[in-house]
């Protein structure tokens, strides 16, 4: 698993934009600058300890498009949108895996290991090239980010 780098474009708007979000309250989690079919989207993802409604979106949507608007870092045309990151979003920088130090999580490996494909665990600890888990079984474990395909908050629905 490679964390994820911000492409120059992703930078400038993540630079622009946390200082309103943090403003706000919320947590910018990503910025993803994408081209789909003839459309480049911009997505700004948001989280907040109480959850993400689509009020929230709302309301970070119209400072966010100012700010973008006025320092035009973008030169061609794009569709905006804010949402919520999901409850079983996947950690894919730095700062998410310690901001989710405590929580559970999903790993899907990229082979199996210890016989297994994917497990949930509670994420423990991280480091630049390897994440601590606690199982179910109450046993710590080291897993490196180079034997994992990806890492997932995980919720039981149940």
């Amino acid at each position: 698993m490679k964390l994820k780098k911000f492409g120059a474009t992703e930078q400038k708007v993540y630079d622009l934009v946390k200082p309103v979000t943090d403003e706000l309250g919320y947590f910018l989690w990503d910025v993803s600058y994408v081209k789909e079919g003839a459309m480049w989207y911009l997505r700004v993802f948001i989280d907040c300890d109480e959850g993400i409604t689509i009020d929230d979106c709302e309301k970070v949507t119209e400072p966010v498009n100012a700010v973008l608007d006025e320092a035009d870092p973008i030169q061609q045309s794009y569709m905006l949108e804010v949402g919520s990151a999901g409850l079983e979003r996947e950690l894919l920088k730095e700062e998410h895996f310690e901001v989710c130090i405590g929580d559970k999580v999903r790993i899907r490996f990229i082979r199996n290991v210890d016989g297994k494909k994917e497990i949930s665990a509670t994420l423990t600890g991280y480091d630049k090239n390897s994440i601590t888990v606690q199982t179910e079984n109450g046993e710590e474990k080291i897993y490196q980010l180079a034997d994992i395909a990806f890492v997932k908050l995980w919720f039981d629905f149940e």
